[in-house]
C-alpha cells in the first residue's frame, strides 16, 4: 500500500474510546452522573448522612466487622494508613513477593523506617509460595515478625494469591504478626472474605473494581489492628485513624474537607454492587475472565501471545498479563488505540514485551468482545503468529451463561 493511501485511509477510531486497562477502570454513567453536582454544605444534612452511609455499606465489599476508612489519596495512601496506624519504628515486616506491588509497599514500609525483608515467589510468574510463607515464620521463634503484606491480585502480573491458605500457614506456624491484604485489583472483582480469612487490614482504592474515578484509597482494621495503634509511633496527623473515629466534627472523619464528589459516586457504585449482590458480581467477574483466559488460550503459540501466568488457578479474574514474545507490543498497543480506539495496558515492569487486559468493575459482553476482537483485528493487520480465533473461544466461553 502506498505512502499517499495511507494518508488518505480512514480512521476507525471515532466513537467512544474503548478502554481495557487495569485501573482506572470503565466508570459507570451514573456514578459519573451522581459525582456532577454542586457544592453542598459540608457540615450538615445531606452529605453528612450520605457520607455515614457510604462508611456503612464498604464493611460489606469486604465482608468484614472491621472499621472502614476513607483517605483522600490514591492505593499508596492506603498502604502508609495501614503502616502507619499498627507499626513502630524498626519493626520487621515479611513482605510476600509476587510481582510488583508487593515489594513496591515494601519499599514504602522502608522509607517508614520499618525493616523488610522480602520472601520471593518461585519465579515472576507464579504465585506466593505458602509453604514457604509457612517455614519463614516457623523460624521465626521469637516472633520479630511484626506484621506479613501481601497483595490479593498483582496488578502488574495478574497473578491471584490464595489469602485463605496463606491465613491458615500463619495460623499452623502460631504466629502473631498482623495480616495485611492490599486488594487494590481485586477489590470488587474477586471473592474476599476479610473475616472469615482472619485478614487484620485490607487496603484498596476507589478506581478499579470499585467503579469510582481515582482519588480515595479505602482502609478495613480489625480489633487486633486498632490495638495495634496503642503501641504504633509511625503515626502522623492525617493518616491517624484514631482522630477519625467517630469525631465531633463529621469532616474530621477525611482529616478536613470532604471528598464530596467521590463520595456521592462512591454511594452509587455502592449501590451498584450491593444491589448485584457480591456473589453475583464476583462470579460475573469470573466468567468474562474465563473468556479472556480463552482468547489467550486459543491465540496463544510459542513465537506470539501466551500467558505470564502459567498456572490456571493463579490467574487473575480482574486482569490478565500477556506475553507478546516475536510480536512488537508497541505497535500492537498503538495500532489498537491510534486506529481503532483501544487502550491496552502497558507491561509494568516487565523484562520480556507483554501487555495487559483489564476486565474488572463495569463490564459485560458486547464491552469484552469488542475489546478482544479489537485485538484480534490488530493481529491480524499486523500479519502476527496466531494459533487460532481467540474471540471464536470467547463466544464459546460465554455462550453457556447467556
Amino acid at each position: 500500500m502506498s505512502h499517499e493511501h495511507d494518508a488518505l485511509r480512514p480512521s476507525l477510531r471515532h466513537g467512544r474510546q474503548a478502554l481495557s486497562i487495569p485501573g482506572p477502570s470503565v466508570m459507570p454513567d451514573s456514578v459519573l452522573a451522581a459525582m456532577h453536582r454542586p457544592m453542598p454544605n459540608i457540615y450538615e444534612g445531606e452529605l453528612v448522612e450520605l457520607s455515614m452511609s457510604v462508611l456503612e455499606d464498604l464493611p460489606k465489599v469486604a465482608h468484614t466487622s472491621g472499621t472502614p476508612y476513607i483517605t483522600i489519596s490514591n492505593g499508596h495512601g492506603a498502604w502508609e494508613m495501614a503502616l502507619t496506624n499498627t507499626l513502630c519504628r524498626g519493626d520487621k515486616v515479611l513482605v510476600l513477593e509476587s510481582g510488583r506491588f508487593a515489594v513496591v509497599w515494601g519499599e514504602m514500609a522502608t522509607q517508614l523506617g520499618l525493616d523488610v525483608e522480602v520472601l520471593l515467589a518461585p519465579d515472576a510468574s507464579t504465585a506466593v509460595d505458602v509453604d514457604a510463607v509457612a517455614d519463614r515464620l516457623a523460624a521465626d521463634t521469637a516472633h520479630e515478625i511484626r506484621a506479613i503484606l501481601v497483595v490479593q491480585v498483582d496488578t502488574a502480573t495478574s497473578v491471584r494469591n490464595d489469602v485463605e491458605a496463606l491465613r491458615a500457614a500463619i495460623d499452623g506456624a502460631g504466629h502473631p504478626a498482623l495480616f495485611m491484604v492490599d486488594c487494590i485489583a481485586s477489590m470488587g472483582c474477586e471473592r474476599y472474605l476479610m473475616d472469615e480469612w482472619g485478614v487484620d487490614v485490607t487496603v484498596a482504592a476507589s478506581q478499579k473494581g470499585m467503579m469510582v474515578p481515582p482519588g480515595l484509597g479505602l482502609v478495613w482494621a480489625n480489633q487486633r489492628a486498632h490495638d495495634a495503634r496503642a503501641t504504633a509511633d509511625l503515626v502522623t496527623g492525617y493518616w491517624d485513624w484514631n482522630q477519625r473515629n467517630d469525631p465531633a466534627e463529621h469532616y474530621k472523619r477525611y482529616s478536613g474537607t470532604p471528598p464530596i464528589p467521590h463520595l456521592y459516586g462512591m454511594r452509587e457504585a455502592l449501590d451498584l454492587l450491593l444491589g448485584e449482590g457480591m456473589d453475583q458480581v464476583w462470579a460475573r467477574h469470573e466468567i468474562l475472565a474465563g473468556a479472556v483466559h480463552a482468547a489467550v488460550q486459543a491465540w496463544s503459540v510459542d513465537d506470539g501471545l501466551g500467558f505470564f501466568i502459567a498456572d490456571p488457578a493463579e490467574r487473575s479474574f480482574a486482569t490478565t498479563t500477556i506475553r507478546t514474545n516475536s510480536i512488537d507490543v508497541d505497535d500492537l498497543r498503538l495500532r489498537a488505540e491510534r486506529d481503532a480506539g483501544l487502550v491496552l495496558g502497558l507491561g509494568i515492569g516487565a523484562d520480556d514485551p507483554r501487555f495487559r487486559i483489564g476486565h474488572m468493575g463495569h463490564l459485560n459482553p458486547p464491552m469484552l468482545l469488542g475489546t478482544l476482537g479489537t485485538i484480534e483485528a490488530v493481529l491480524t493487520a499486523m500479519d502476527a503468529p496466531m494459533g487460532g480465533s481467540g474471540v471464536a473461544a470467547a463466544a464459546a466461553a460465554l455462550a453457556p451463561h447467556l
